[in-house]
């Protein structure tokens, strides 16, 4: 098969909500239709000790939540689908944000009953400020929840989106008949039993049609007439150029744990969905069907498998194919590097490929080559931009718990840091290690994995820091930027790129700093050059 047609299969994506919102439930139900698992794991019941197939973390088994963004792959109607679940809990935003370099497009899941809810916001900014297509779709239509109109007003206030709906609820809670898909022109009747694999579907384009009364009763079939009419009148007709620029975003209802409406949202999401797109780089930019291979890696693993010290750097295919074997250049390091066994992904299982193409998501083994934002090409010098780091908001000290097993606890921190995890920070005054992070979880989820993969044992103290900033000068020799440093100094250290940061301990003192020391620019965000 030809390049082009090889890379016009793909279809990357990203899945993101906040918390409960059933994100990881939907990812588990678009691998059933698409044939990758036959039984989905209930991935808050206890009683079946079997875990969501995307969770394979320890710590995300015991809490129920998604901590790593997880790499999904399968085939679905001629077409390679690369799903990329991510974290929803808002500690670990990080990771999702550099996932959202790694996507095409993205589904954003919302509860019925709790409607938009802040880590959906934050994320679908992200979304916007990238111009990433997507998909909305309202989950959990099995229970009691606001009105579709209603929802349909706070997506587009909160979340600044146009929506299109291309499905509509018939229905719900305890009412819940099904759903008319605007999108096929049929309906599909819900008959409770989440065993069923696939509901009932009718063939159903008129809906004036009195047949509709006998199928779902006269109230539903006379209240669909009449919600069908103001979707029609309100909403724009759907438009797949303004989809695919980020303008538009379609609307699907259904409940991904009874597996109902999911099947629809994965067909006509293959039909609009966008193939591999072009991506920045920092000279020019780069269009996946170009011959020549280039990727970048957007997040490390390590210890995937607790037996085996691996640590795996996952890479977003940009352009061209990947082979095994063959040799490609590292660019910040300079040097050619060769790969035996690239991966390819479900969850855990991981299975050795001779050839990737753009779009897909390939795992190397790295003995600590690589950190997140490398670029990877066939020889040309290119860097792909837009996966900063951006200031944690809470810091403390680490202490080593176990003076015998210092060692262990130094290449663990190394390597968490490298995954991107959290920010380490080393003052320049005594060399005391800070580590930075977007939530207070990620301190326990540091402290777990130190212990159970690298046998070290680590306490914390508080250090009390407003926000991180990196710092620029304009000239390293003036005076200026010399005073700096010096009165600085109690609250200056280096991130592990060897940049220098300022460890502010208050607003007030960014903005003295800055009108004090005008030839010093201060940013919150890692890349700024």
């Amino acid at each position: 098969m030809s390049l082009s047609k090889e890379i016009s299969k793909r279809r990357t994506f990203g899945i993101i909500s906040h918390p409960d919102a059933g994100k990881t439930t939907l990812t588990e139900k678009l691998l059933l239709f698409g044939g990758a698992i036959q039984e989905a794991g209930a991935v808050k019941s206890n009683k079946i000790k079997k875990g969501a197939t995307s969770d394979f973390m320890e710590i995300e088994r015991q809490r129920g939540i998604s901590v790593a963004t997880s790499v999904l792959a399968f085939n679905y109607k001629e077409k390679k689908i690369n799903i990329l679940d991510t974290p929803g809990h808002k500690d670990f935003a990080e990771d999702t944000f550099r996932t959202l370099t790694a996507v095409d497009s993205v589904i954003v899941v919302i509860d019925v009953a709790k409607g938009v809810e802040e880590q959906t916001e934050k994320l679908v900014e992200v979304c916007r400020m990238r111009n990433i297509p997507m998909i909305v779709f309202i989950n959990k239509l099995d229970r009691e929840g606001k009105d579709a109109f209603d929802l349909l007003d706070e997506v587009e206030q909160k979340l600044g989106l146009s929506v299109t709906p291309l499905s509509f609820p018939i229905g719900m809670g305890y009412d819940f008949k099904g759903i008319y898909n605007i999108w096929e022109k049929n309906i599909n009747l819900f008959s409770g039993d989440s065993r069923k694999n696939i509901e009932e579907t009718i063939a159903f384009d008129d809906i004036s049609n009195p047949e509709l009364d006998k199928i779902i009763g006269e109230k539903h079939a006379a209240d669909l007439r009449e919600n069908l009419e103001l979707v029609y009148e309100v909403y724009p007709d759907f438009e797949r150029e303004a989809y695919l620029k980020g303008e538009q975003q379609p609307v699907f209802f259904g409940s991904a744990l009874n597996n109902f409406g999911v099947r629809e949202l994965l067909d006509c999401f293959i039909d609009l969905a966008p193939s591999p797109r072009p991506k920045q780089g920092d000279v020019r930019l780069v269009d996946p069907y170009e011959e020549t291979f280039t990727g970048f890696v957007f997040k490390i693993h390590a210890n995937m498998d607790p037996k085996h010290r691996d640590r795996l750097a996952f890479i977003k295919i940009v352009s061209g194919t990947f082979e095994r074997n063959k040799p490609y250049l590292h660019v910040r390091n300079n040097k050619k590097l060769k790969f035996s066994s690239p991966n390819a992904f479900f969850a855990e299982k991981k299975e050795i490929v001779d050839i990737s193409f753009a779009g897909d998501i390939v795992g190397l083994h790295d003995t600590g080559n690589f950190k997140i934002g490398d670029t990877l090409t066939e020889g040309e010098e290119i860097r792909f931009k837009g996966i900063p780091s951006f200031s944690p908001e809470h810091f403390r000290y680490i202490n080593n718990a176990d003076p015998m097993k210092a060692k262990q606890l130094n290449k663990g921190i190394d390597q968490l840091m490298d995954e991107g995890v959290a920010q380490l920070f080393t003052l320049e005054l005594n060399g005391r290690k800070i580590i930075g992070t977007v939530g207070a979880l990620q301190y326990e989820v540091i402290q777990y994995r130190l212990e159970h993969e690298y046998g070290a044992k680590c306490t914390y103290e508080n250090f009390p820091v407003y926000k991180a900033c990196w710092v620029e000068a304009e000239d390293p020799k003036n005076e200026e930027y010399q005073e700096f440093l010096r009165v600085k100094q109690k609250f200056l250290a280096k991130d592990k790129k060897g940049q220098l940061v300022f460890l502010a301990d208050s607003a007030f003192s960014i903005d003295m700093a800055k009108s004090k020391y005008p030839s010093v620019k201060l940013h919150y965000v890692s890349e700024f050059k």
